[in-house]
């Protein structure tokens, strides 16, 4: 959480609109940065038929790339590294979320990255690593998941998990998680108490036959507990469970909390 790419350091999600938007801290900018960290008025993104370029205000220096430049078209990275602008203290992008394309903005002057306060964790518990029965669909599903800047993100299921756990038989629906795995959203009786209250993520292995082993004690947080400008997935119904899940990651002394 102390490097460079740490979710702390992101300092804003601004939403492009056709045509061009005035970036700096003044208020009077489309696009307002921090007044700690950005000049007043610092140049303007031009969004035009999918599009996105900028242009320097007179006297700013910028950097794309690690070259210099006063102007730039600005890819997003759909087929690898979205390009990178850098001014000053701070670093930005344009993503794609939902068909909608926007400015992440971090910012390596951000309170919350300089206030750091450390992770807190349940001690490990044996009884929250599971061996579960793993239910695979005859295809995988397209899941449409709430995000948590009111987007959808689409996400492929291969399957279910089912497990007993306090005496109650719970499933969980599985993400597809590359390669090596699958992934996990869920939220449990603790959250919004001592842990985050959107919910946590999980990563598994990959099932054995009909079995996967599911290990509570490597639950995290999301990235939108460290900052409201993340674009997180949450939960889907199915993965709301009715018992407390006393392992893993707790809420951050310092998080930005959905429920609040």
């Amino acid at each position: 959480m102390r490097d460079s790419t740490s979710w702390l350091t992101i300092a804003g999600l601004f939403w492009l609109e056709e045509g061009a938007s005035g970036m700096g801290s003044a208020p009077d900018n489309r696009i307002v940065l921090p007044p700690g960290s950005a000049p007043p008025y610092m140049g303007e993104l031009i969004l035009n038929n999918g599009l996105v370029s900028f242009r320097a205000a007179e006297g700013i220096e910028a950097n794309l790339n690690g070259r210099g430049v006063s102007a730039a078209v600005l890819g997003t990275g759909a087929e690898g590294e979205p390009d990178r602008l850098r001014i000053n203290e701070l670093s930005m992008w344009i993503i794609e979320r939902g068909g909608r394309l926007a400015l992440r903005l971090r910012d390596y002057n951000a309170r919350r990255f300089r206030e750091f306060k450390k992770l807190d964790f349940y001690p490990p518990e044996p009884q929250y690593r599971i061996e579960a029965r793993f239910v695979p669909y005859d295809s995988a599903r397209t899941v449409l998941l709430p995000t948590a800047v009111g987007t959808e993100a689409e996400m492929k299921s291969p399957g279910y998990a089912l497990f007993d756990l306090k005496g109650k038989e719970l499933r969980l629906e599985l993400l597809e998680g590359g390669e090596d795995g699958y992934f996990i959203i869920f939220s449990d009786m603790t959250s919004g108490r001592e842990t985050y209250g959107a919910g946590r993520f999980l990563s598994t292995g990959r099932s054995r036959g009909d079995t996967l082993e599911i290990n509570f004690n490597r639950a995290v947080n999301p990235p939108c507990a460290y900052t409201p400008y993340a674009t997180c997935p949450l939960p889907p119904p199915e993965n709301h469970l009715q018992v407390r899940i006393e392992a893993g990651e707790k809420k951050y002394p310092g998080s930005w909390d959905m429920d609040h």
